[in-house]
């Protein structure tokens, strides 16, 4: 390739990486419906099998199970497509086979009044179908607080009303612990100016969580040894990988920066 034309090909792929930008720069991405928020679509073998990705709904587990249940007692990852699901996995009474065995929840088959059994595959393998919801959201959660963002359900208030009462053992999966006493609240300091500090509850977290989740793999088990920044949240680390995700997103600062600035 000649000096000339190597000129050409930069200015062109200088002028095309520019025109990319501007037509990104400013935009805003549609934020998404209630319904929606915390939806994740797993696909490591679905289409490779010819069969539609599974969208997990968050929001129903939510309202009927600790996080921990799921991210600690039945081992899946905090990533999509991190635990290497398969079919088989199910069957096997793994992952989400543990409770979707026809006794804790739906199974992979069931029986309707006619005797006859039914596939339930498109219960869960749904992405890209039209399909009607067996729950609907609006109507699930018409009764409950409001909130700005996310799934527009305020699901901290909505547990202090009784409204909300999440299971945290597995029959035959959750091991029983004991109780330990939740460290008290403690201010995390904002670096920016004006911006009131963090006051940050254990309980909050634990009772959902419980301190598996966030020990030691996300946050150390020093106060004060890990160090991150906004930047690092947004990114999807430390607080971020939770929340933007599946707990309420970032755009309504107040609920973590609680703190009065005097």
């Amino acid at each position: 390739m000649n000096r000339k034309v190597l000129i050409i090909a930069v200015l062109l792929l200088v002028c095309s990486s520019m025109v990319f930008a501007a037509s990104n720069f400013g935009t805003k991405k549609r934020m998404p419906r209630p319904e929606e928020f915390g939806n994740v679509v797993i696909n490591n073998y679905s289409e490779k099998n010819n069969i539609a990705p599974v969208v997990f709904k968050h929001w129903v587990h939510r309202a009927k199970y600790t996080c921990r249940v799921c991210h600690v007692d039945l081992g899946f990852a905090m990533e999509v497509g991190g635990s290497d699901i398969k079919e088989a996995d199910n069957r096997n009474h793994l992952y989400c086979g543990s409770c979707h065995n026809g006794k804790e929840a739906f199974g992979p088959t069931g029986r309707e009044k006619v005797v006859t059994e039914v596939q339930n595959c498109e219960r869960c393998h749904s992405y890209g179908k039209e399909l009607k919801n067996q729950k609907d959201f609006n109507a699930s959660f018409k009764d409950y607080p409001p909130a700005r963002f996310g799934n527009r359900v305020d699901w901290m208030k909505a547990e202090e009303k009784g409204l909300v009462k999440l299971k945290d053992q597995v029959e035959g999966i959750s091991i029983k612990r004991q109780a330990i006493p939740n460290p008290k609240d403690f201010d995390i300091k904002s670096t920016i100016l004006g911006m009131p500090d963090i006051i940050f509850s254990h309980k909050i977290h634990a009772d959902i969580n419980g301190c598996e989740l966030c020990h030691p793999e996300i946050f150390g088990a020093k106060k004060g040894a890990t160090k991150y920044n906004m930047q690092d949240i947004f990114a999807g680390k430390y607080c971020g990988a939770c929340h933007a995700k599946v707990a309420f997103p970032f755009y309504d600062c107040q609920l973590c920066h609680l703190k009065e600035v005097y």
